[in-house]
């Protein structure tokens, strides 16, 4: 036998089983494959679901919720305002103002008004915390206008007349707005102070809004770009830790003026009262809420507003710090040029806290009386 290689034949047979094995094995790897992958896409649908699905709120006075420790009223929808009155009683009272909190405030805030001022002119004060905050039933459908019936709704429930001045701090400027819109013929006088702006209404010039916008903290972009264009990814933004949030929030002190800074000094130098409960019921419904609604789609524009005392018998007002990093003083003085009946204070040396200096909150209720 010689030696060398041996040739072993395959038949054609055999070849073509040996084939469909292979293509049997790789054809198997995307049958494998595909169960895996939809597997993490549902589980990566349903943690983002969970991620971006709020927890229920603790309803005051509910099982498992905070104890209701405010004097409420119950509204026509079945929730419940709380309120706090000061001053002078209503019975004896010449103006009654009803006061519309901020961003992560209550009924609580006091404002630094000298009481014999508040005694001479005879001025009654109805604080209460808007839907969510503090002693109030959360509202899921909370609307820019809703905020002005609970308002109407309120002053009605206590009695305090058929028109009332209101005054609007900050993000409580948008239901003072709201006033001015839904509610005109209750209204006596109205004070928006330092108040919010909504970078996308669309009577403000492209320029102005980019502008203003762009000398937010980039936190802060991102925070109002997710609460206007995405809403209901809002609680997933603010909860989530891969990127900053709203600077307010996260207690970033570059956003206050040297004249805030002041004011923050002297609260912390005395208890603060009821900063415990003004988000009790979930920081959702009180923070997130706000948020989401001022930053919303609304109905109206400020520049839509109509003068609600053209026979002079009232007045519209709106106080501006110049030195404000929160609220840009360039669009509320713009809008204020748009709508000459608005009387329009600009305070050189003021920041986002001017009504919480004695004089300054003198001088705004001062204008707002005609006094």
């Amino acid at each position: 036998m010689k030696s060398g290689h041996i040739k072993k034949k395959v038949s054609a047979a055999s070849a073509r089983a040996h084939t469909r094995a292979n293509r049997a094995k790789s054809s198997s790897f995307p049958a494998m494959i595909a169960p895996i992958l939809v597997a993490l896409t549902v589980g990566l649908l349903g943690w983002a679901y969970q991620a971006s699905k709020p927890p229920p709120p603790k309803i005051c006075g509910s099982l498992d919720g905070p104890p209701v420790t405010s004097p409420r009223v119950k509204l026509g929808d079945g929730r419940h305002l709380a309120y706090r009155e000061a001053g002078v009683s209503k019975e004896e009272a010449k103006y009654k103002i009803v006061v519309i909190h901020g961003f992560d405030s209550s009924k609580d805030l006091n404002l630094p008004a000298p009481q014999e001022f508040v005694e001479e002119l005879k001025i009654y004060f109805l604080f209460f915390d808007r839907a969510g905050y503090g002693d109030s039933d959360p509202n899921p459908s909370r609307s820019v206008k809703s905020e002005a019936y609970d308002v109407q709704e309120l002053a009605d429930k206590l009695q305090i007349g058929s028109k009332f001045y209101v005054i609007g701090i900050s993000i409580g400027a948008y239901p003072a707005y709201s006033c001015l819109k839904y509610i005109p013929h209750r209204l006596a006088g109205a004070s928006l102070v330092v108040p919010f702006v909504h970078y996308w209404w669309p009577c403000l010039p492209a320029n102005l809004s980019s502008e203003a916008f762009n000398r937010l903290l980039a936190q802060d972009q991102w925070s109002f770009r997710v609460a206007h264009y995405t809403p209901w990814l809002f609680y997933w933004w603010m909860t989530q830790k891969w990127f900053p949030s709203l600077s307010i929030m996260a207690g970033n002190m570059a956003i206050f003026s040297q004249s805030d800074l002041e004011v923050l000094k002297k609260w912390s130098e005395v208890p603060s009262v009821g900063q415990e409960k003004i988000r009790q019921q979930g920081v959702h419904e009180s923070l997130y809420r706000d948020i989401m609604v001022s930053y919303g789609k609304w109905d109206f524009d400020p520049t839509d507003l109509v003068n609600p005392f053209p026979d002079n018998e009232g007045s519209v007002h709106v106080w501006q710090g110049y030195e404000d990093k929160i609220i840009p003083y360039q669009i509320n003085r713009y809008l204020s040029e748009k709508l000459p009946w608005i009387h329009y204070h600009e305070v050189p040396d003021a920041g986002h806290l001017l009504i919480f200096e004695s004089k300054t909150c003198e001088a705004v209720l001062r204008e707002l009386l005609h006094r």
